[in-house]
């Protein structure tokens, strides 16, 4: 098995734990858009308490998704974060993006 199938384990087991629907294309497209830095155990989970994290994704939402920070883009990071459990410390990057990334429509960027 690729270490992008053993991530792509890990985030079907936290999606299907959360009771997130998969669409697994999307997923995958998501995860390979996120480079080799899933495949450090660091930078696999987002940290959705930390500033410096948050700005990191809004920054990712700008630039992959076309989406300005603003009251949209911190709306759907809250839906987000509750969706993937307020309390859920591990919070997988790919499955916090892809949500993202279906929350505000964007899935086309990735077809």
């Amino acid at each position: 098995m690729s270490k992008l199938d053993d991530v792509l384990t890990k985030c079907k087991d936290q999606m299907t734990k959360q009771g997130i629907e998969i669409d697994e294309t999307l997923l995958t497209n998501v995860a390979k858009a996120l480079g080799p830095s899933i495949y450090n155990a660091d930078a696999l989970v987002v940290a959705t308490g930390d500033e410096g994290e948050m700005q990191t994704v809004k920054n990712w939402v700008t630039k992959k998704l076309g989406v300005e920070a603003g009251a949209e883009m911190d709306a759907c990071l809250a839906r987000c974060t509750e969706k993937i459990g307020k309390s859920n410390t591990k919070k997988l990057r790919p499955v916090f993006y892809y949500l993202i990334t279906k929350d505000l429509g964007k899935e086309s960027v990735f077809a």
